[in-house]
């Protein structure tokens, strides 16, 4: 998911500027705010329930349950949400591709 992600910053970025523009300020909070770090549980209501819109979380959540075998959330829902989460992403990556997004010819 983060590759086909750069593939999209990568079409719309013009300058190397804005390919760290959207890291800084689209990958690296979705990242923070999965609980890398910590738990969910650690943080307010309000947060947990952002945490949980974001699909990293889902994938840090099950690579937590690979590895330690505990998980916030079912690792099936976790699966379910990352691959879908994929699917979406990856088909706009495909689409932008094939109409010639931003590409020189």
């Amino acid at each position: 998911m983060l590759g086909t992600l750069g593939v999209i910053a990568g079409l719309w970025a013009e300058k190397f500027d804005q390919m760290a523009a959207f890291q800084n300020f689209v990958i690296m909070p979705m990242t923070f705010l999965s609980g890398v770090f910590y738990s969910i549980h650690s943080l307010p209501p309000f947060w947990q329930r952002v945490s949980h819109l974001n699909p990293f979380f889902y994938m840090i959540d099950g690579f937590r349950y690979g590895f330690f075998g505990i998980s916030d959330v079912s690792p099936w829902l976790s699966f379910g949400i990352v691959g879908s989460a994929f699917a979406v992403v990856a088909s706009l990556a495909v689409h932008l591709l094939r109409i010639g997004y931003k590409i020189r010819g």
